[in-house]
């Protein structure tokens, strides 16, 4: 199963766990996911969800490898999922974050990274564009950063990504369990009632987003999708070469 479900002191633990493809976003993992979400707000004992990974790499964004890569509405209804849950989603970050997965991280309400992970928007070098993650990430970013960071594909690191509001905390040794910790024990003392009203309270912005501009930017991505020069830059990608437009 690519995704794993644990509970503990008030605390639901989704474990992103399919490192053969780096937790890509396969079909199945996105389904698997929606559903442990569903589970975990249905839970009246579970205060927060902790979503995390097994592997090097929290998540490296669409699973290419699968003959029709998981739709761009189907990973907009996960994020909205994600935004939309009665109960604080925590990302538990200690690795590698491309592309889509990024949009994970976004959609939670708090997010704790090693120093050791590192980021990357690579969808332009696909010809590709971030456009359904851009949902939950834009209302969050520097303006200036997401400029630079969605045109150029850099690698950033954990201290950048808290500077720029890609996530709440850049955790130093002995890794980001420690900087759970206190933020954990936080969230368990809300009540339910509390917790929800005040996720909706800070989650207002980016659902109205979701709301305006979720379908246009599916089209988009489709259509992106579905061009030759994203057919080239998958097939570089995945044949590791530079592709055809590289200058």
């Amino acid at each position: 199963m690519p995704v794993r479900s644990a509970y503990e002191h008030g605390v639901t633990t989704l474990t992103l766990d399919s490192p053969h493809n780096r937790n890509a976003l396969s079909a199945r993992l996105v389904s698997e996911l929606r559903d442990a979400l569903a589970r975990a707000a249905d839970d009246a004992d579970t205060r927060a969800v902790v979503l995390t990974h097994t592997g090097n790499t929290f998540c490296a964004g669409a699973d290419l490898t699968e003959p029709a890569p998981t739709g761009p509405l189907e990973l907009a209804r996960l994020l909205r999922a994600i935004v939309e849950l009665p109960r604080p989603v925590v990302a538990r970050v200690d690795g590698h974050v491309r592309a889509g997965g990024l949009g994970l991280v976004g959609a939670c309400d708090i997010a704790v990274a090693s120093e050791s992970s590192s980021f990357a928007f690579t969808e332009a070098r696909l010809g590709l564009a971030p456009a359904v993650i851009s949902l939950p990430l834009l209302p969050k970013l520097d303006a200036r950063a997401a400029a630079r960071y969605c045109l150029t594909g850099e690698r950033f690191g954990a201290g950048e990504a808290a500077r720029i509001g890609l996530i709440t905390v850049a955790a130093g040794a002995p890794g980001p369990d420690r900087a759970l910790e206190p933020l954990l024990a936080g969230l368990r003392r809300g009540s339910p009632q509390g917790l929800a009203a005040s996720k909706r309270l800070v989650t207002a912005e980016v659902l109205g987003a979701f709301d305006r501009d979720t379908r246009a930017l599916a089209e988009q991505s489709a259509q992106l999708f579905a061009s030759a020069e994203a057919r080239e830059g998958m097939a570089a990608f995945l044949e590791r070469r530079d592709p055809a437009w590289m200058r």
